[in-house]
């Protein structure tokens, strides 16, 4: 296994975390960003460093706001500075809310769409440069089974970014395999324990709009979605899993990545329905002639 530089957006906890030290562990040189270091992320910052030198391992935090064209160039830059290239980007900072969609204004689905969408965007832009010029790398994009898999009531501000986000992972993937630029897309389910991710859930701007939901015919829906996607979770079901499981997508050979991997404990069917619709994208680009992007070139 060749030691890598990685970039894991929004790690101060979480998935992102779990995946930060994990790959530390397995012996790359792991940048954990997020945003206000030196504020309201400074004990994160803090028991990361206290982590790394107890399990000798090579993490470090790096500031990095994903809803910042700024901070996102600052931060690769610092990285790059640093370390003198960039391997991986694991794209998973990402912000769920819960809700009636009627509920969220426009600027609440602005917001989702900042951080789940154009957050990635903003990252790629700042350190795709580099890895074109390398001549090879690896995007790992952390979405969701809810992009084609089941999709319970008011989660729907959510789902959507995390639709796009899939749909941009897709596109990019064939659009840097020329550069030796791999793309994994990781799809965890609905893990509704051991991450902050419902915990921390927003909640509709248009509280007066909410309670017309809550009070009328949908009334007790909002608990009964989340206790159902809790019963279907096993007893046993760890979030580190998706951790693991791009630990060995990084360190699998390079041009043996898989595309898709699911960790869905709770099978809600996106593995059946992505099966499907990653075949038709094959084919279609075997139609129109260019089959040779969907697989990174192996530049010298």
């Amino acid at each position: 296994m060749s030691r890598q530089t990685i970039l894991v957006t929004g790690a101060s906890s979480g998935f992102g975390l779990m995946t930060a030290k994990a790959l530390a562990q397995a012996g790359h040189s792991v940048y954990a960003s997020m945003r206000e270091t030196e504020g309201r992320n400074a004990p994160q910052v803090a028991a990361a460093v206290q982590w790394a030198s107890a399990e000798g391992a090579d993490l470090r935090t790096v500031e990095l706001d994903v809803q910042s064209d700024n901070s996102a160039e600052a931060g690769v830059a610092r990285i790059i500075s640093e370390a003198g290239r960039l391997d991986v980007i694991v794209h998973n900072a990402g912000h769920m809310v819960f809700g009636p969609a009627e509920a969220f204004p426009p600027d609440q689905f602005i917001q989702q769409y900042d951080v789940n969408v154009l957050g990635a965007q903003r990252v790629n832009r700042a350190a795709l440069p580099r890895l074109r010029a390398q001549g090879k790398g690896l995007l790992v994009w952390v979405g969701s089974s809810s992009t084609r898999g089941g999709t319970p009531p008011f989660l729907a501000p959510y789902f959507a970014a995390k639709a796009a986000m899939d749909a941009l992972a897709v596109s990019y993937s064939t659009e840097l395999a020329l550069f030796g630029i791999e793309t994994t897309i990781m799809v965890p389910g609905a893990f509704t324990r051991g991450t902050n991710h419902f915990a921390h859930s927003g909640r509709p701007a248009d509280e007066a709009r909410a309670a017309e939901y809550a009070a009328g015919p949908y009334a007790g829906i909002a608990d009964k979605a989340l206790q159902g996607l809790a019963s279907l979770e096993p007893a046993d079901a760890d979030p580190a899993e998706v951790a693991r499981a791009i630990v060995r997508v990084v360190d699998a050979p390079f041009g043996k990545r898989p595309f898709r991997v699911h960790v869905d404990p709770s099978q809600d069917g996106a593995e059946i329905v992505n099966g499907v619709a990653d075949r038709m994208r094959r084919e279609i680009y075997r139609n129109i002639g260019l089959e040779n992007l969907l697989h990174p070139a192996i530049n010298a």
